[in-house]
């Protein structure tokens, strides 16, 4: 049964968040709110909370995991951003868009898609994903909580709670969450290609 916590939508508890990331380190998989609806989450080296996630949203080998980033320093360590594609990433970040980008070697192979070798990124502007990054130090592993046969992501963590009581480790609530994920851009062959019209405006891209 998943552990229910509840956090201020602005302002997390920092007892609470500190609570949460030394379950994280520990391997719990969470769920919890972004500026783009709910997502599943954990441990980046941890090849269990990739199985899980996947098992939860079935998902095939085709699917681009997301590596959710505290800031710019995080992300050049994971994805090659040349000059431009910098520059219009750091436009439009933190933010609702994930950007789908070459990986570098500090990624695991498994994260990554099968044929491109590409991987999602993002930095995420919601108070709760912000503390959860600060407080572990290190990007996180996610996906968009989006359950097969649904539109969209749940809008509050009881409604996650019902639904996945017995597969997730920790479900936090934060009040009422946007259901809109995510924009996606792909920057992968340098040229940027809206794969997924989102919460993000996609004209700057376009």
């Amino acid at each position: 049964m998943a552990s229910f916590v509840e956090v201020h939508p602005d302002n997390p508890q920092p007892r609470t968040v500190g609570q949460v990331v030394e379950r994280i380190r520990e391997g719990a998989l969470v769920a919890f709110p972004t500026d783009s609806g709910y997502a599943l989450g954990g441990r980046l080296d941890d090849q269990a909370i990739k199985d899980r996630i996947r098992d939860i949203r079935r998902l095939d080998d085709k699917h681009h995991y997301t590596l959710l980033c505290a800031d710019f320093a995080q992300l050049g360590q994971l994805v090659h951003v040349d000059n431009s594609v910098f520059r219009a990433i750091k436009a439009a970040t933190p933010g609702p868009y994930t950007f789908i980008l070459p990986a570098t070697k500090e990624v695991p192979k498994r994260l990554l898609h099968t044929k491109k070798k590409t991987v999602g990124v993002r930095i995420p502007s919601h108070p709760l994903s912000r503390a959860l990054l600060d407080g572990l130090g290190d990007p996180m592993l996610i996906s968009t909580l989006l359950l097969p046969g649904e539109e969209q992501t749940p809008t509050f963590g009881w409604d996650v709670k019902e639904a996945l009581d017995h597969q997730v480790d920790i479900v936090i609530d934060a009040g009422e969450v946007s259901t809109e994920p995510t924009t996606v851009v792909d920057l992968s062959s340098g040229e940027a290609v809206i794969a997924r019209h989102g919460a993000g405006d996609p004209t700057p891209f376009e």
